[in-house]
């Protein structure tokens, strides 16, 4: 079994090469949300997922499968920019996977009636009227769909796929799968010619027992196939006979985060893991590509380039993971499992760079790499929707498309989107905050920012705090804001005697004015995790810890400090949302006097919900102004409130606690939805940092919740001087 070690001198190495400049760059310029091909009077929150991507011969329209609604979407994307709904249509069965050729469409229709009783069929679909022309019976139950570059032939990946409950969920479990050659003529398929080429008995993993994953087909008309749980390489030629094989190897992975612990320390190892790949795409007649997601046993969280004699020509090892970790991407919570989950690939070819994208499904990312012939050069990472199943390039209108399947569903959170990229002369637009490179080789990963502040002397020096997803590693972030994208130079760890202080939840950061800050801390009595306030020196070193008194923690709810200012010798504490003893739509910003000692409150008037709830998220002390951050927990289009307002200072006197409290005028100074457009995703729901450097500009940040049912997209901007 091929096997190949990735040295501390190689990661780091490559790394060096990660978002290397380029004259053009990969843009994300718009986002679909598939719930609008919904049919007519169907619930708007019924779950729809694009899984498997095409386009249409003229490069027009976008046709995606949709498991789950049982059906093959439409998207017009004459106008790239603006693409429009143009409905779906039910295919009878589960389809699985979509091709294209000219105005036609192909798509995989699973109609198994068990795992024991595996069925499928070829539905062939006219693009511009959206009718059913043809069916072809595939005896089993179809994966993956590849064509013919001379449009000669269509190659199926039966997968007869395991049940993932039976035993421990391993092979082999019959009936075995094959791949299906279904000729063409003229485009139509001559379904009494298809040939079933068998590849059983050829992989070491349950060879009686195949299960192919995916196919593509070269120039030569020659169909890589994986089997991915039997982590085993196919190559076969147009009759179906089997030209080569081998395994898919496996790798040594060191400088990796393998625990689930509320933690980023990339400190882990694994040895032999099985690449097991999923997507496999030819690069040229003799190279090729595998997305090594992994299943049952492996997942070996990169990529591998490939002479179609099986000779490993390149190995990506951690390098794409690391460099996913320092965009903020990495996704904590799959560390014990398969990381970043490298699952779908498009490789082609724009202008005279061929490019190599890479889809991260669980940390939501499109690598791009230019494919050099030797090492690859990564250019970008590019934010996608949740999940990217699958992409296509469109080279022609120097466009590329992906396929975000995760739809969380429930009203006001992120739906299933496709969302389309262009190349054009200009800057990455994202990331817009990235860390680095450790000197140990290590990625110094990041997540969650929940808060900001300035430095008081230096312009464009701020300071982050994560949330309680990390919670066993509570940090500050120093942010270069200088640099373009934003920097993180250095990290300040938060401790309690030498210790992590654990489970704390940071939602404010403010200057304590002696070289240390004071951070709120929002508490959840339900876990026994109180509301505090906490100031730290310069090395994060808790240095007091201040409880919520018993009058104001007597009313609370699970929405607590989203924030905090300084203002002399009072610190002022923004609570989310309404506790048991506010009036409907009114907040109390709260007040500490650090040298009396004394506890005292203003009301905040909310904006009134239209969906969901409106809470604050950040309080900043500047000027003659205190500004507040405002906004609702809705997502994409159902989000309607995400702006900056001020109060004057001469309002904030406080009242005490348990009496009626003063009630502070407000003042809209911007609307962040426009901003969060520009960015061509769909809207988060979290701007919660906001501060105001030196030189009075401001800055913003949002909150990606640790990419954790997330995209993982984080923004950071100026808005200029207030």
């Amino acid at each position: 079994m091929q096997k190949t070690t990735i040295t501390l001198f190689t990661a780091a190495l490559l790394a060096s090469t990660a978002l290397a400049a380029q004259a053009e760059s990969f843009n994300r310029i718009a986002s679909f949300p598939v719930s609008l091909n919904l049919p007519e009077g169907t619930d708007p929150l019924t779950e729809t997922s694009p899984e498997i991507i095409a386009v249409s011969g003229d490069g027009m329209t976008l046709v995606y499968s949709d498991s789950p609604l049982g059906a093959l979407g439409f998207i017009d994307i004459t106008e790239p920019r603006s693409p429009q709904p143009l409905g779906a249509v039910m295919v009878e069965g589960e389809p699985t996977a979509v091709v294209t050729l000219g105005g036609t469409a192909f798509a995989g229709v699973n109609t198994s009636a068990s795992f024991t009783e595996p069925a499928g069929h070829l539905a062939v679909i006219d693009i511009a009227s959206q009718a059913l022309t043809r069916s072809c019976d595939l005896g089993g139950q179809p994966d993956s769909l590849a064509m013919a570059p001379d449009g000669s032939f269509l190659a199926v990946a039966i997968e007869n796929e395991r049940d993932e409950d039976l035993g421990d969920g391993g092979l082999p479990q019959l009936p075995a799968g094959s791949v299906v050659i279904v000729p063409l003529n003229d485009g139509a398929p001559d379904c009494d010619a298809l040939i079933t080429a068998d590849v059983t008995g050829l992989a070491e993993v349950a060879p009686e027992d195949p299960e192919p994953e995916f196919v593509h087909v070269n120039g030569q008309g020659e169909i890589l196939v994986t089997l991915q749980e039997n982590n085993h390489l196919v190559i076969l030629a147009p009759d179906g006979s089997v030209i080569s094989h081998f395994s898919a190897g496996s790798v040594d992975l060191d400088m990796i985060d393998t625990a689930r612990d509320g933690a980023l320390t990339f400190a882990g190892s694994r040895s032999d893991v099985p690449r097991e790949p999923d997507a496999a795409k030819w690069l040229d007649d003799d190279r090729f590509v595998t997305a090594n997601e992994g299943d049952w046993k492996g997942g070996s969280r990169g990529f591998t380039i490939w002479s179609k004699t099986g000779e490993v020509l390149y190995e990506s090892g951690p390098s794409f993971e690391h460099a996913v970790a320092t965009i903020g991407h990495y996704p904590l919570n799959r560390s014990h499992s398969k990381g970043v989950e490298p699952e779908g690939l498009e490789v082609a070819t724009f202008g005279d760079e061929t490019y190599i994208f890479l889809l991260s499904e669980r940390g939501s990312i499109m690598g791009v790499y230019r494919d050099t012939g030797a090492v690859p050069e990564l250019l970008q990472l590019l934010p996608s929707g949740i999940s990217p199943e699958d992409a296509v390039a469109i080279p022609a209108r120097n466009l590329i498309a992906t396929a975000n399947e995760a739809d969380l569903g429930e009203d006001g959170a992120a739906r299933a989107h496709v969302m389309l990229y262009e190349l054009e002369d200009a800057e990455p637009a994202y990331p817009t905050l990235v860390s680095g490179m450790q000197e140990d080789g290590r990625p110094l990963g990041w997540g969650a920012l929940s808060a900001m502040v300035a430095d008081a002397e230096v312009p464009g020096r701020l300071y982050a705090v994560n949330d309680s997803f990390y919670g066993m590693q509570p940090s500050i972030f120093v942010i270069d804001a200088t640099e373009q994208p934003a920097r993180i130079t250095d990290v300040i760890r938060v401790t309690r005697m030498g210790q992590p202080a654990q489970k704390l939840d940071l939602e404010g950061i403010t200057l304590d004015g002696n070289g240390g800050f004071w951070l709120a801390s929002e508490g959840r009595s339900d876990r026994l995790i109180p509301h505090a306030l906490y100031q730290v020196d310069g090395q994060g070193q808790i240095r007091q810890e201040i409880a919520f008194p018993p009058e104001l923690v007597a009313h609370e709810i699970r929405f607590g400090a989203e924030g905090i200012t300084k203002i002399g010798d009072v610190l002022w504490i923004a609570i989310q949302r309404e506790w048991g003893d506010d009036p409907k739509d009114m907040v109390k910003l709260v007040a500490y006097d650090t040298g009396t000692k004394e506890w005292g409150a203003v009301h905040y008037p909310l904006e009134k919900a239209l969906t969901g709830w409106v809470g604050l998220s950040e309080i900043t002390a500047h000027g003659d102004h205190v500004y507040i951050v405002e906004r609702d927990n809705q997502i994409g289009a159902a989000a309607k409130l995400k702006s900056l307002y001020r109060v004057p200072l001469s309002q904030m006197a406080a009242a005490p606690l348990g009496g009626e409290l003063p009630l502070v005028e407000k003042e809209l100074v911007r609307d962040f939805i426009p901003d969060l457009a520009l960015w061509g995703g769909y809207i988060v729901d979290k701007v919660e940092g906001f501060a105001v450097d030196a030189e009075g500009t401001a800055y913003v940040v949002t909150d990606n919740d640790g990419v954790d049912d997330s995209s993982g997209e984080t923004f950071f901007w100026s808005i200029g001087k207030l």
